[in-house]
């Protein structure tokens, strides 16, 4: 049974985010095989896994849901322009709106509920203590603009991308957990610009099919990867702005600490067209979990110590690990022999 949201933990200061038993079982691990290889690595978003496996609803929500939220209004409240919209992507955001309060209210109605007479709309949040009348495409009746409104409420950060010359252009978006990138930076760019610095994936031509296959994504048929990193302790802003707060603790990692302090952060990444506005919805569902909580799965962290081992360098530079990455294979290694 899906594990209700738990009081708020916090992802910094004093980190105390935890993982429950049920939450280390369901998360997304994402090394299929002993070596780590750039793969396009896309499939169709259906269900898959049974009850309360993350791929179960469109959009997953889990026992850190009022962390999560609590983390997205203080990074907002620090720097509002983590929402972002370009004047033509308006319909877009009213477009976001709607699919995610008819996910959340279709897929649980315990805790979110939608009405609907044309465009005379009530959304209720009960997690959240919200009650919202307002008239569907008259952004005067929210409280904000419809991506900041809605935003607030989902997990995960979302882009929104502006489908042109067959290319797609990162133009809105809601990015407050970024893994070491910048909304503000990359906004307005093209899809080749803002993976510019990826090494290795370029030559291999994994971008080039990937836009295709993105671009040609229908209506109703959504599609998902997941994408992988570490970090270290349980941060869910690595954001560039933020640097003066995370940078360093690159250099705290030790062989008694490494357990603890190091986490692998997954990302459910989502694809879904727009039907108003033909933008394409990206979507960024993070989780994260400690070297220690993989500890408790012996095969997880096997492969993972595997994956670790042959990761190319180029990969180990562009993902940060450089500082510590010995020492996550030293300590993974105890698990295969």
């Amino acid at each position: 049974m899906r594990v209700a949201p738990k009081p708020v933990q916090s992802f910094r200061d004093d980190f105390t985010y935890s993982n429950s038993d049920e939450a280390i079982e369901r998360f997304p691990f994402p090394f299929v095989e002993d070596e780590y290889r750039y793969s396009v690595n896309i499939e169709s978003h259906t269900p898959k896994g049974g009850t309360d496996s993350i791929y179960e609803h469109f959009i997953d929500i889990d026992e850190h849901y009022l962390s999560e939220m609590a983390e997205r209004a203080i990074v907002l409240e620090e720097n509002p322009r983590r929402c972002l919209s370009m004047g033509h992507m308006a319909l877009a955001g009213w477009d976001f709106l709607e699919r995610m309060m008819v996910s959340l209210s279709t897929d649980y109605p315990q805790y979110f509920s939608l009405r609907r007479d044309k465009d005379q709309w009530h959304w209720e949040n009960t997690l959240l203590d919200i009650q919202q009348d307002f008239v569907f495409g008259d952004e005067s009746t929210l409280p904000m603009s419809p991506l900041d409104y809605m935003g607030r409420q989902v997990q995960g950060d979302f882009a929104l991308l502006d489908q042109r010359d067959n290319d797609l252009f990162m133009d809105a978006g809601m990015i407050t957990c970024p893994a070491d990138w910048s909304l503000a930076f990359d906004a307005g760019m093209s899809f080749s610009e803002w993976h510019g610095p990826v090494p290795m994936a370029h030559s291999a031509g994994i971008f080039d099919r990937a836009l295709k296959y993105l671009t040609a994504i229908p209506i109703g048929s959504p599609a998902r990867r997941l994408n992988w990193t570490l970090t270290v302790n349980a941060r869910m802003d690595t954001s560039p702005e933020k640097y003066p707060d995370w940078g360093h603790e690159r250099t705290t990692v030790t062989a008694e600490n490494v357990a603890q302090k190091v986490y692998l952060r997954v990302e459910l990444q989502i694809m879904d067209r727009m039907p108003r506005s033909n933008a394409l919805l990206f979507v960024i569902r993070t989780y994260l979990i400690s070297l220690e909580d993989i500890a408790t799965n012996p095969e997880w962290a096997k492969r993972m110590h595997r994956a670790m081992k042959t990761l190319p360098q180029p990969l180990i530079d562009y993902k940060g690990l450089t500082r510590y990455h010995h020492l996550v294979v030293d300590y993974l290694a105890q698990f295969d022999r």
